[in-house]
C-alpha cells in the first residue's frame, strides 16, 4: 500500500472520528468476556513458552493452564517449606 498523503491521513481520521467501526457483540459474547466471566485472567507469553507449554500439555494428555497451575503450585510450595 502506498504511503497516504498529509491530507488523505487529515480525511481518514476525519472519517473515522465522525464514523466509528461498530464492534459486533453485545459486550458479553466475545472472546475477553467469556473468559472474564469464568474467572480466568489472560496472559501472554513468548513463542518459545507456548511451544514448551503445549508440547508439555500434549505428553501429559492435558491443557497449558494445567501445567502453568502445576508449575505455580509447586514454586508456592518450595517457598512455604
Amino acid at each position: 500500500m502506498p504511503d497516504l498523503t498529509d491530507e488523505e491521513y487529515d480525511a481518514l481520521d476525519e472519517y473515522y472520528t465522525k464514523n466509528p467501526p461498530k464492534l459486533s457483540g453485545n459486550g458479553k459474547s466475545g472472546f475477553f468476556a467469556k473468559h472474564a466471566e469464568k474467572g480466568n485472567t489472560l496472559i501472554f507469553v513468548d513463542s518459545l513458552s507456548a511451544d514448551w507449554l503445549r508440547i508439555k500439555a500434549e505428553a501429559a494428555n492435558t491443557t497449558p493452564e494445567v501445567i502453568i497451575r502445576q508449575l505455580v503450585n509447586k514454586e508456592l510450595a518450595a517457598v512455604s517449606a
